[in-house]
């Protein structure tokens, strides 16, 4: 069997601090707002790639063989890049995960991101980071955020391709000595996946109109405050974002519910630290763990007290991170 070179590329999940809810393009997964994140340190996805002459795709996912569902996810994603470099050969794609699966801690994010890399230079293609950004985020709406590192701005775009719904980095937040404590509250997949939950949301709930119009606001904010680096203005804007995209979700007819007990006890586990002086400020994604912001000198002491909340399986402490790379090419 002729294969080609396997190239590794490993990529940061990321935490939006302004969210995206919903899609303006399911096809090819154009946000339907803007939004901001923190790509993390020391969780994420490493990926290897090679087109070889099998007669099908494989991927192998934290060890073993990914269900079908996943294999025809990549595959339609690999499609993309066949089509760019004008090949036509099947893959094996071999992926591990630092974080959960579909647990809502953006796998997906840094999954996409890897494999766009990795993919894209084991056909031979030298993307650009915005081209990549584009490509990942066909993928995973919040991978074209990890392609950077630190914190990084996403665009909703106005084009009807989608070639302005990109992501790009802010060098302004560089440096800036925070940390990301995550609290897990659950173990397993969510009950449904972001993307349904999505357009069940806009489908279904009174309130999504609202939420919509409320995140160019968020944004300029996020944006002001991390020029400033003044944690408690950013944290104010994450807790808001995360609060409303959760009320949104609510809302929706069935409702969404993302949360458990543990989620809500760390939430006031954060209150109490915060009441006590320390500067923490708490933001959800689509799932139930709490991520906690926070100065680095604070973040042990955070995590000490978000791992006794009962409920709270593990807690992790991440720092910012760089974006995709490739680490490895025989």
């Amino acid at each position: 069997m002729s294969t080609s070179k396997a190239v590794t590329a490993v990529a940061g999940t990321n935490i939006a601090l302004v969210k995206y809810w919903g899609k303006r393009d399911v096809a090819l997964n154009l946000p339907a707002a803007g939004s901001l994140s923190l790509t993390l340190d020391r969780l994420g996805t490493r990926t290897t790639v090679a087109f070889d002459d099998g007669d099908r795709d494989r991927f192998v996912l934290d060890g073993a063989p990914a269900d079908e569902a996943a294999t025809t996810r990549v595959s339609a994603f690999l499609d993309r890049v066949r089509a760019r470099a004008e090949i036509a050969r099947a893959a094996l794609v071999t992926s591990t995960n630092s974080v959960p699966t579909a647990a809502g801690l953006a796998s997906s994010a840094s999954g996409f991101a890897a494999l766009a890399l990795a993919a894209t230079r084991a056909a031979g293609l030298a993307l650009s980071p915005t081209e990549l950004s584009a490509l990942a985020r066909i993928g995973s709406g919040s991978a074209a955020r990890s392609i950077f590192g630190g914190f990084v701005e996403m665009a909703r775009g106005a084009r009807a391709d989608g070639d302005d719904a990109v992501a790009h980095p802010m060098p302004e937040g560089d440096g800036w000595d925070v940390r990301l404590v995550v609290a897990i509250t659950a173990s397993g997949p969510k009950a449904i996946g972001s993307t349904a939950a999505m357009t069940h949301t806009a489908r279904t709930s009174p309130f999504y109109e609202a939420w919509l119009a409320g995140v160019p606001a968020d944004l300029a904010a996020a944006r002001a405050a991390i020029a400033a680096r003044h944690l408690p203005a950013l944290g104010a804007v994450a807790e808001r974002s995360a609060l409303r995209l959760h009320a949104a979700a609510l809302s929706a007819d069935p409702a969404i519910i993302y949360w458990n007990g543990a989620t809500l006890a760390a939430i006031d586990g954060v209150h109490a630290l915060r009441a006590r002086g320390v500067g923490v400020f708490f933001t959800i994604d689509a799932g139930p763990h709490v991520k906690a912001l926070c100065r680095a000198a604070d973040a042990d002491a955070v995590a000490a007290t978000l791992r006794a909340v009962p409920g709270v399986i593990d807690t992790l402490i991440a720092a910012p991170g760089p974006g995709a790379r490739v680490v490895e090419t025989p």
